[in-house]
C-alpha cells in the first residue's frame, strides 16, 4: 500500500517515505510508528496501541515514546507545537489528521496484510536484543545505603542506553520490582526482554564491593559476572566506573548471546536482523572465507529491509576488512560503492554508535579524499557511546596512524579497562604494538603484536608489525618468518601493493616500513 498525503509518499512495501520524490530518511521503527499511525487514521491510537503495534508489548519509557513521536512529526514537516498532521489529545492518545490518498496493486497489499513492520519484539521474534535492569540489593545491612544501590542501576541503565541495537527498560518498569523475590524468568516474560542484569552492593569499613551478573531470562542461564571494588568516599565515581565497564562489556556478551540463540532455534524465514546476526557470527571468524560468507548474509539482510542501517553499516566494513587484509580484489568502482554504502547507513542511522564507527573504519580505508571525515565519524560515534571498546580501539587505530600516538594509545588503553576480556583483544594489542613502532620502540611493539598474534594468528597488522621489529632488532631470519605468513594470509602481497592500499600517513612509518619489509623478504 502506498500513502499519500500533502507532497509526500509513504511506501509501505518499499518501507520508504518521500516527499517531492525524494527520499526521507527514516530510522526503522519512526518508520513503523508513521506507518502504523497513517494506517489507523480513522481513529484515536492510544499509548498501549502503539507499543502493542510499534514495540509489541515491550514497555518503553515516555521519553523514548515521545522521541519517536517527534522524529516521525519532523520527517513530514510537522511540530509538537503546531500539529497540523499527528496530533496528540491529552489523555486519551495520538491520531493523523492529514487527509491521505490510498494507492493500492495486488504485492502492496500482501504487504498492507503484514502491517505493522518490523516490530523491536523480544528474542522469540529474533529482533534485537532487550535487557531489564534490576534495581541492586543492598547486602549492607544499613538502610542509608539503599540510595547508592538504587543509583548503581539508575548509572547502568544509562550507560547502556546508549548500546546500539539494545531496548533497554525504562528504570520506572524495572524498578517495580525492587525487594520482590521473583524468578528471572517471570521477569523477563512480564517485561518482554530476553536478559536481565541484576546485582548487589556490600560496604564494609573501607571499601564497597558491587557485584553485577547478566542472565538468560529464557533458560536462566548466567552470561557474565564480575565484581568491582573501590573507595566509599568517592561514590559517584565508582557508580560511573563501574557502570561504564558493564556497559563496554554486556554488548560484546549479547552478541554472542544472540548469536548462540538463532543457531539453537532457527526459524523457517530469516529476517534482516537474523542475517545480521549470522553476518557478525562469520565476522568474528576473521578469515578470507568467514568475510564472504558474512557479505552474502548481509545482502540477504538488505533483500529483507533494503533500509536496514546496521547491514549497510556491517556490509560496507566487511569489504573494507577485505581490502586491508588483502582477502579480495577490489577495483576502484568496487571501493566506492562500499564507501557510497557506509555514508547511505550514516544518513539512515546518524546516532547509531555501531552504524557510525563501522562506516568510519570503511571510509578511511576506501576513501583517501575523505578520511578526515572518517576521523569525524568516529568521534561522533564516541559522543553517542563512550564506552564502545571497539570504536575506542579503532579510533585510537587511527588517531595513532595519524601521529597521535598519546591520544591513540589513551583510547585502547581506556577500551582495555573498560573490557580487559573483550574477545577482540586481538585488535587492542596490534594498536599498542603500532603505536610503539612510531615511537621506534621495538621490543614493546614486538611484546605488543605477539600478544596479538596469540589471539589471532590471522592479523596481517601484527604479523607485519613482528617482521618490522625483528628486522630492527637485528633477528632477520624471524623476520623472514613472519613475512612467509603474511604471504600464505596474501600470496600475491608486495611492498608497492600494501602502501597503494593501506593508508600510512606518517612518511617516517612508511620509510621503516618499507625498509624493513624489503629487509625481511617481502617483494617489491
Amino acid at each position: 500500500m502506498t500513502f499519500q498525503f500533502e507532497n509526500f509518499t509513504l511506501d509501505a512495501a518499499r518501507r520508504e517515505l518521500r516527499k517531492d520524490g525524494d527520499l526521507v530518511a527514516l530510522e526503522p521503527q519512526v518508520f513503523d510508528l508513521l506507518r502504523f499511525l497513517i494506517g489507523a487514521r480513522d481513529r484515536v491510537v492510544s499509548r498501549d496501541d502503539l507499543l502493542d503495534a510499534v514495540w509489541h508489548g515491550r514497555i518503553v519509557s515516555e521519553a523514548t515514546l515521545s522521541s519517536r513521536l517527534n522524529a516521525a512529526r519532523s520527517a513530514i514537516g510537522d511540530t509538537g507545537a503546531e500539529q497540523r498532521l499527528i496530533r496528540t489529545l491529552p489523555r486519551k492518545g495520538v491520531r493523523f489528521v492529514g487527509a491521505v490518498r490510498e494507492i493500492a496493486n495486488a504485492a502492496q497489499e500482501a504487504e498492507r496484510e503484514a502491517m505493522p513492520v518490523a516490530p523491536l519484539a523480544s528474542r522469540d521474534g529474533a529482533r534485537p536484543p532487550g535487557v531489564a535492569v534490576l534495581p541492586f540489593t543492598n547486602m549492607s545491612g544499613d538502610p542509608e545505603q539503599d540510595y547508592f544501590a538504587d543509583g548503581m542501576a539508575e548509572e547502568i541503565i544509562t550507560a547502556l542506553s546508549r548500546t546500539s541495537g539494545l531496548l533497554v527498560i525504562a528504570r520506572s518498569s524495572s524498578f517495580t520490582y525492587k525487594g520482590q523475590a521473583t524468578d528471572i524468568r517471570q521477569i523477563g516474560q512480564e517485561l518482554g526482554v530476553g536478559y536481565v542484569l541484576e546485582g548487589s552492593v556490600r560496604r564494609g569499613r573501607e571499601r564497597l564491593r558491587i557485584t553485577g551478573q547478566l542472565v538468560d531470562a529464557v533458560t536462566g542461564a548466567h552470561l557474565w559476572s564480575d565484581r568491582f571494588d573501590g573507595d566509599p568516599h568517592d561514590v559517584f565515581d565508582l557508580q560511573e566506573r563501574v557502570a561504564e565497564s558493564v556497559a563496554a562489556a554486556i554488548e560484546p556478551t549479547l552478541q554472542v548471546a544472540e548469536i548462540a540463540h538463532l543457531d539453537r532455534h532457527r526459524p523457517a524465514q530469516l529476517d534482516a536482523y537474523d542475517f545480521l546476526l549470522r553476518a557478525h557470527a562469520l565476522l568474528a571468524d576473521f578469515t578470507a572465507a568467514g568475510m564472504q560468507g558474512a557479505l552474502q548474509c548481509l545482502d540477504q539482510a538488505l533483500a529483507a529491509d533494503p533500509t536496514y542501517a546496521p547491514a549497510m553499516a556491517a556490509a560496507a566494513y566487511c569489504r573494507a576488512q577485505c581490502h586491508f587484509q588483502g582477502w579480495a580484489q577490489q577495483d576502484e568502482a568496487d571501493r566506492a560503492a562500499a564507501v557510497r554504502q557506509a555514508w547511505r547507513s550514516v544518513e539512515l542511522a546518524p546516532n547509531d554508535a555501531q552504524v557510525l564507527w563501522m562506516a568510519a573504519f570503511a571510509i578511511w580505508n576506501m576513501a583517501q579524499t575523505e578520511r578526515e571525515r572518517a576521523r569525524d565519524l568516529f568521534n561522533r560515534s564516541l559522543l553517542v557511546n563512550p564506552n564502545s571498546a571497539m570504536a575506542l580501539t579503532l579510533a585510537g587505530w587511527i588517531e595513532t596512524m595519524c601521529g597521535n600516538g598519546g591520544n591513540g594509545r589513551a583510547m585502547v588503553e581506556r577500551a582495555q579497562r573498560l573490557n580487559p576480556r573483550d574477545p577482540r583483544g586481538w585488535l587492542m594489542s596490534g594498536v599498542m604494538a603500532l603505536a610503539a613502532v612510531i615511537d621506534e620502540n621495538y621490543a614493546e611493539a614486538l611484546r605488543w603484536a605477539e600478544r596479538s598474534l596469540a589471539q589471532n594468528r590471522r592479523f596481517a597488522p601484527a604479523l607485519r608489525v613482528v617482521a618490522v621489529a625483528n628486522v630492527k632488532l637485528g633477528r632477520l631470519d624471524r623476520a623472514r618468518t613472519a613475512v612467509a605468513e603474511l604471504l600464505e594470509i596474501e600470496p600475491g602481497l608486495t611492498i608497492s601493493g600494501f602502501f597503494a592500499r593501506i593508508p600510512v600517513p606518517l612518511e617516517s612509518m612508511a620509510k621503516t616500513y618499507a625498509d624493513a619489509l624489503k629487509a625481511a623478504g617481502l617483494p617489491a
